[in-house]
């Protein structure tokens, strides 16, 4: 039998006779973990700051009383329950015992403004909440707004009686899991069932909803796995928020290869010392996380007197291109490779991820094989991308042509929750999701994302890269931080502007930042006013806001009809 669609035609071959009525679950992940890895610990950071551990024995019995627990509040198959927590170790068990009853995991960016965050409980149907204590203001503040809510599960080391806060139809997660049966018959879920559901930060718009199938993840825990090269005896931390695109797939891979995994808890960005600490003395080996949280950790550890041995770490970066400094100076310091890896909410999120191939290793200097690491990466197994043009034609992989990334694959979304059909076309191509990011794929099959579509700056008819431009302005040693827009200029469509954070002590003038940049940019793509800030505009997952930073410089270049 054949069946065709207008991009793909499946053709139905001979019957096999495996198990293919077997589902996919992402309860079998932690059951098998805890079945023959029961002494496997996981370390965990406590609210007060100290670290804690357990074994996977005991993580999978609280999963079990979790899941029980939720059941008695009356949580059915296809409810949505959200989470308000940190990467925690309650928040760790919940990855497992929500989906397990085969509801429906929301992940609650903690970030969002009330507004919004109400948005996505709301589209969502969410109807029970596990929030932390120290969550409980951000909680408090859409509680009024949510009616459809009908259960607030507290967690806390601390009894009810201690807790004060105004939710109503309050329950305490200790003391439920702790009154709930050991036992649980799992069922067996149907693999396309949503598991859980992540939404867009609505940078433009509203937040939109991406629901992620039990098949999809249970796929993508095996990508993430073979792709950084897990082994059993890999200690893996979870330092990207569990609340957002499942700190890509992480836990669940980590789990998968019953690693020992480290949950740091609350942390903040300008302090990353226990998480440095943390990654030394468990002896940490893969990790996840984004330049801002990378950079504060190499400052730290050059301030060590004795540098740590991290050659087996591997830490996947995302958000934002790594800079080369911060990739040699963990290579110098520490022997530790920092692995540049792409995706997205929608992507769940793995895409690319940067190793060498053999090839590119016999055939690259050391000063190459860095570069090429500014690279997003080679595709994975999977996942089908494609590059095409403003009216859908695809373009040439020959590294320097650009496209709009579109891609295709089994934990690729082909729709948004609650999407309105006329609005498929802005987001699908050819049953492609248009990412939006602009690339190069280069002969070896390299992908390389060179800007937004809505960033790239359009100057007299030509595209200027303003993450190139970001990244190379990094490798000032006076340059904190640099974002660069493209404003609105009367003669040229479109200039370069910069928003610049200086290092402590430093001053950096228009001038400079035009010298170290021409080393790659033509003169008439070279920034004509720069901004010096003590701060950098961000959206709530920590990217550079550029389209508050458009608005609040638009009329920088009005009046100005001079040469670019």
């Amino acid at each position: 039998m054949i069946t065709a669609s207008p991009s793909r035609t499946i053709v139905t071959g001979y019957p096999s006779t495996m198990g293919d009525d077997v589902q996919l679950n992402t309860t079998t992940l932690i059951r098998h973990a805890a079945r023959t890895h029961p002494e496997r610990e996981i370390v965990y950071r406590r609210p007060d700051g100290e670290w804690d551990r357990y074994t996977y024995a005991a993580a999978y019995e609280r999963v079990v009383r979790g899941a029980n627990a939720l059941h008695g509040l009356g949580v059915q198959p296809g409810d949505r329950v959200g989470i308000l927590d940190w990467n925690s170790r309650r928040h760790y068990e919940l990855y497992w015992a929500i989906p397990g009853l085969a509801a429906v995991m929301v992940q609650l960016n903690l970030r969002l403004a009330p507004e919004d965050l109400s948005f996505v409980i709301e589209d969502s149907g969410t109807s029970v909440i596990c929030v932390d204590e120290s969550l409980l203001p951000v909680a408090e503040a859409v509680a009024p707004r949510l009616p459809g809510v009908r259960a607030w599960v507290v967690m806390s080391d601390k009894p009810l009686s201690q807790i004060e806060t105004s939710l109503p139809n309050v329950h305490h997660y200790e003391d439920l899991v702790a009154a709930a049966s050991g036992h649980i018959a799992w069922p067996e879920v149907d693999e396309h069932s949503a598991y859980g559901a992540c939404y867009t930060t609505g940078t433009t718009g509203r937040p939109k909803g991406v629901y992620y199938s039990h098949r999809a993840i249970y796929l993508h825990s095996y990508a993430i796995a073979t792709n950084i090269g897990m082994v059993l005896d890999d200690c893996t931390m979870l330092i990207t928020p569990m609340f957002h695109g499942q700190a890509w797939g992480l836990p669940q891979a980590a789990t998968l290869m019953a690693n020992k995994i480290v949950l740091p808890g609350r942390y903040a960005a300008e302090d990353t010392k226990p998480l440095t600490d943390a990654i030394i003395a468990e002896g940490v080996t893969v990790a996840n996380g984004a330049p801002a949280i990378f950079l504060p950790m190499l400052h730290y550890i050059e301030t060590l007197e004795e540098k740590p041995d991290l050659s087996r770490l591997r830490m996947m970066s995302g958000a934002t291109e790594p800079p080369l400094s911060m990739m040699r100076g963990f290579h110098d310091l520490t022997g530790a490779e920092i692995v540049h890896a792409y995706g997205a909410t929608e992507t769940t999120p793995l895409v690319t991820m940067n190793r060498y191939k053999p090839s590119v290793r016999e055939r690259l200097s050391e000063d190459e094989l860095f570069e090429l690491k500014r690279k997003q990466g080679l595709p994975v197994t999977g996942v089908d991308i494609r590059l095409v043009d403003g009216i859908g034609n695809d373009v040439v992989w020959d590294g320097v042509t650009p496209g709009e990334i579109c891609m295709r694959g089994p934990w690729i979304t082909q729709t948004y929750h609650n999407m309105p059909e006329d609005d498929r076309a802005d987001r699908f191509h050819d049953g492609y999701w248009r990412s939006g990011d602009v690339g190069t794929i280069d002969a070896d099959g390299y992908l390389k994302v060179t800007d937004r579509v809505k960033d790239v700056i359009k100057s007299g008819g030509e595209w200027i890269s303003s993450i190139d431009m970001e990244n190379l302005l990094l490798s000032h040693p006076a340059i904190a931080e640099a974002a660069v827009v493209g404003l609105a200029h009367p003669k040229w469509q479109e200039r370069p502007f910069v928003l610049i954070v200086p290092r402590r002590g430093q001053e950096v003038t228009l001038e400079q930042v035009r010298d170290h940049l021409s080393s790659a940019f033509a003169s008439w793509q070279l920034p004509d006013a720069i901004e010096i800030v003590s701060e950098i505009p961000r959206t709530s997952v920590g990217k550079f806001d550029k389209k508050r930073i458009r608005a609040a410089y638009a009329g920088t270049y009005e009046g100005d009809h001079g040469n670019a």
